[in-house]
């Protein structure tokens, strides 16, 4: 069974014949339980969302910020597994069409084991995976497998990267970059960084894969911003505290539905 990188690269170029970014959504698996993760899975596609990240939560998140690890938090005492995490994805993507990648820390992978991994995420139909923290130099086992399965291999550059670095990295990578936009956590802020900009352009000296940037993008105005210069728009904290803040399950969804929507005008320069 092969997965679905293809469609993530479709996807993309779809988004930029049409000259705007993709929007991506990040949502993680059993939050606030599995069933309740799916459904809002789906609600940020049918919102607008082109791709969606589903989050493997994990105890030690470096990455992310309160928000996200309260959630990760909620999903772990709820009991979440890997294999709620693989029918996340299978019944996310089957509803829906579109590209769904898993985002997680290389431990829990390096424990479930790598063919293994990547063997039922490609048969769940998922796209890929994006690797935070997973240095390119140990990568070979992981992307040797990705690719057999037909999976993206997501990578993140950061503002501190040097160029000779992001070559490295970007050189190893497929599907997109994904480029935080900022040193530090994920987390809602209230302008989005300066150094993304310039971040995107010295990573697109090195690759013509697209590059997706990401932390820190909350609002439509913001996804515009980013837009402007990027060919995704990665929102995460954002979903997750819609979320958070509603009163129960069933608004949550809706909430999440509804900022795709907004966000999705945003990424076509409609605000």
């Amino acid at each position: 069974m092969s997965g679905n990188v293809r469609l993530l690269s479709d996807t993309l170029a779809a988004a930029k014949e049409e000259g705007r970014s993709a929007l991506i959504a990040y949502l993680p698996a059993g939050f606030p339980t599995v069933d309740g993760g799916i459904e809002a899975v789906k609600a940020a596609i049918e919102g607008g969302a082109d791709v969606v990240e589903v989050g493997l939560p994990h105890s030690d998140p470096v990455l992310d910020g309160p928000v996200i690890q309260t959630a990760d938090d909620i999903a772990l005492r709820g009991g979440v597994r890997i294999a709620d995490v693989m029918r996340t994805v299978r019944e996310a993507h089957a509803a829906t069409g579109a590209p769904i990648l898993v985002m997680t820390y290389w431990n829990p992978i390096d424990r479930y084991g790598v063919e293994r991994f990547t063997a039922e995420l490609a048969e769940a139909g998922g796209a890929g995976c994006i690797l935070p923290d997973l240095p390119v130099q140990e990568s070979a086992l992981w992307r040797e497998h990705a690719e057999k399965h037909g999976l993206a291999t997501v990578f993140v550059v950061a503002p501190s990267s040097k160029d000779e670095r992001l070559a490295e990295i970007t050189a190893a990578g497929s599907g997109f970059v994904y480029a935080a936009s900022l040193m530090g956590v994920t987390g809602t802020r209230a302008s989005v960084s300066s150094q993304a900009e310039d971040l995107v352009r010295r990573t697109r000296a090195t690759t013509d894969t697209p590059v997706c940037v990401g932390l820190g993008v909350s609002n439509p105005a913001q996804a515009a911003e980013v837009a402007r210069f990027a060919d995704g728009v990665i929102v995460g904290s954002a979903f997750v505290k819609r979320m958070l803040d509603a009163p129960d399950a069933a608004a949550g969804v809706e909430a999440v539905r509804a900022l795709a929507g907004e966000l999705a005008k945003g990424v076509r320069g409609q605000v």
